[in-house]
């Protein structure tokens, strides 16, 4: 790869620059001010490698790519995007319009599942490590503040509040240090994920910085080194071409020689991802280091709520040497009611994708939620005594014990996350209800100390 061109230039465009888009003056007028209006309230950055190879303007709005990164006018409630387009109509001040936008975003639920007050562990006195969310025992996610931000946003990201500008929303450590100290004391900690945004968007120099320390001998507990990042998709150019792409190349060649794996948690949400030559060869590239690219992404409308969709990326993912690893639910937060798909709708279309593929892309778990008490796998519809129930199990869980535990649920043929769910056979409680209440209050009352 030595001596390579150059890769084309980094080229983004925000809420500003909607208009400097040529793609988008073919579009209607109303449609660009809807557009407008929804990025005022939920992130909106897309890049020239995006616009040129991903999307087929032939299919727009329909293009999946499109969706997945141009904001749409049913990304917000009617009530919400008529509060936004009369100021914008009004000429409203900029105080005004941010305001109103901010109303907005806390109404959007912005961090689901509680990962505010029950993920984010305390130092010895007692100070919230900012930065650092330890859910499950054996993982620690770390989100560097370099990588706080993406090469493009997807419009359903959990993660939105990351990126509004808003600090009292924002996750968050430029102190490696924080990191290495946590982990020197939590010796039952064997991964750790950084994550962000993406941490691809740093330098490698950066990277390097949070990953290098962990090869020392102190640090022999942490097996595995994820890293979750969408830049195989939004920017390729990152590990083929860049200017620190042979030196980030060789740091993980260095942290595999070390003896850990290292794992790229790459996200994907169509097999339009894979098809640019540029993905594919960054995808060869990474993989001669040692390290291993697993695949997920969330079953969304609009974008890949169709099995025949999941099969050929799945397929492509093997082909390419990819390992399936997750399906994910859309979270409860953001734009959830544009994307959202009921719960046994995701289930028939991940079986009906698991029916068309080789047992190698059947690794693929889900659908999952990602929900407070732990990652929940919808295992299928079923008839138990008469009573007919969606079958669930705990892939992860607050408590490890209720991994791997059935427990089923009345049939609902439209809900769309786990709390809109009841426990099947007369049942008031889930086995784990009780015990994650108590462990909820302990982690909200250490929170308000």
């Amino acid at each position: 790869m030595k001596g390579q061109a150059s890769p084309p230039t980094f080229k983004v465009y925000t809420q500003r620059d909607l208009d400097r888009i040529p793609q988008l003056a073919a579009l209607p007028e109303a449609m660009r001010f809807e557009m407008k209006v929804v990025s005022t309230v939920l992130p909106f950055r897309v890049n020239q490698y995006v616009i040129d190879e991903l999307i087929d303007w032939r299919q727009v709005p329909a293009d999946p790519i499109f969706q997945l990164t141009f904001p749409q006018r049913g990304m917000l409630d009617p009530e919400h995007y008529e509060r936004i387009a009369a100021l914008l109509r009004a000429g409203a001040e900029k105080d005004e319009i941010a305001a109103a936008a901010d109303a907005v975003r806390h109404a959007l639920n912005p961090h689901p599942a509680d990962q505010m007050e029950m993920n984010m562990p305390r130092d010895e006195e007692g100070h919230r490590l900012d930065g650092i969310q330890h859910k499950y025992r054996e993982t620690v996610l770390f989100f560097p503040s370099q990588g706080q931000t993406c090469h493009a946003y997807c419009t359903f990201c959990f993660r939105w509040a990351q990126f509004v500008g808003d600090k009292e929303l924002r996750m968050a450590s430029s102190e490696a240090a924080v990191l290495h100290n946590y982990l020197r004391t939590h010796p039952e900690v064997t991964d750790v994920l950084f994550t962000g945004g993406d941490p691809m968007v740093m330098k490698t120099a950066h990277l390097q910085s949070y990953i290098e320390p962990l090869l020392a001998p102190e640090f022999e507990h942490i097996r595995s080194i994820r890293i979750g990042t969408k830049a195989l998709s939004f920017w390729p150019h990152r590990f083929v071409s860049a200017e620190d792409a042979e030196a980030l190349v060789a740091l993980l060649e260095r942290v595999v020689e070390a003896g850990k794996q290292v794992a790229l948690m790459a996200h994907y949400n169509h097999w339009k991802e894979l098809d640019t030559e540029v993905a594919q060869a960054a995808i060869h590239r990474l993989r001669s280091t040692g390290a291993v690219i697993r695949a997920q992404g969330p079953l969304v409308a609009h974008i890949n709520d169709d099995p025949a969709v999941w099969a050929r990326m799945w397929q492509k993912q093997v082909e390419l040497g990819i390992v399936p690893y997750y399906m994910f639910v859309e979270r409860d937060t953001g734009a959830r009611h544009y994307f959202e798909v009921p719960l046994v709708r995701a289930w028939e279309i991940y079986r009906e994708a698991m029916q068309q593929v080789s047992g190698l892309a059947r690794t693929a778990r889900g659908p999952s939620m990602s929900a407070s008490p732990g990652k929940v796998e919808i295992q299928g519809v079923t008839e138990v005594a008469g009573e007919k129930v969606i079958a669930l199990r705990f892939i992860q869980g607050r408590n490890p014990d209720w991994v791997q535990r059935p427990f089923f649920a009345r049939y609902d043929d439209q809900a769309t996350w786990l709390n809109h769910l009841k426990p099947a056979f007369g049942e008031e409680k889930w086995f784990w209800e009780d015990e994650y209440a108590a462990i909820r209050q302990a982690r909200l009352a250490a929170a308000r100390a």
